[in-house]
């Protein structure tokens, strides 16, 4: 059975889905599901970067780890195995865009630079703008070292708590940071959709790069006006 997850934002003129582990990052299944070429599926090279590539008719990959098009006929999809994927919609000039948000893009404000561009590239209003969080990991399981913690609060303007400590360790939620980084922009708390599911927690439905402490898949984000 080939799982995807719709995340109800958007409304029916586009598609926009998250997959499980059941369906991955293959394009060819992917590309069955939706009957559409393999080739108009596009994945940015992804490095932990905060470049953000504009997409026109030229479909070879470049690096990148947000990506934002106002072309039809193009998934748009990003890869994960515990960072958030982040699907975006600016629904008025009908502007798409994807954004993979570890924890070195959080600190480099990946989110943020991205609603800034289209802003800036797209006269996009932040109203106008829908935004849906995948499956990652959450607060629950992600710990991390103080040198990460130390970099974080320059990140945001704190509109929902984020981070705990627990015998000594410091967690964080990512997803609720880059949501922080989406208020930040003007993007109103209501346009935004954010999963429950905890990637670490649930290793039968999802890869979980912590929980394997070694890489054996992702699963994606994706989202094109087709």
């Amino acid at each position: 059975m080939h799982e995807i997850i719709k995340p109800d934002i958007f409304g029916e003129d586009l598609t926009a889905f998250f997959t499980t582990k059941s369906v991955g990052i293959d394009k060819n299944i992917i590309a069955k599901l939706l009957a559409i070429n393999e080739n108009k599926i596009f994945f940015p090279k992804q490095k932990h970067t905060d470049i953000v590539h504009i997409l026109d008719s030229n479909l070879v990959s470049v690096v990148a780890d947000a990506v934002i098009t106002n072309k039809k006929g193009i998934m748009l999809g990003v890869k994960v195995a515990d960072c958030v994927p982040i699907l975006v919609y600016e629904k008025k000039n009908r502007i798409l865009g994807v954004i993979h948000a570890g924890w070195r893009g959080t600190v480099k404000k990946l989110t943020s630079k991205t609603i800034k561009i289209m802003k800036e590239s797209f006269s996009s209003n932040p109203l106008d703008i829908f935004i849906a969080l995948g499956p990652s990991i959450k607060i629950c399981c992600y710990d991390v070292g103080e040198d990460v913690i130390k970099l974080l609060p320059n990140t945001i303007n704190t509109h929902l708590q984020y981070i705990s400590k627990k015998d000594n360790k410091y967690f964080i939620d990512l997803s609720t940071i880059n949501i922080n980084q989406i208020m930040d922009e003007g993007v109103p708390y209501e346009n935004i959709w954010n999963s429950s599911d905890c990637t670490c927690c649930m290793p039968n439905k999802y890869f979980s790069y912590r929980y394997m402490k070694t890489y054996a898949g992702s699963q994606g984000g994706f989202i094109g006006i087709l």
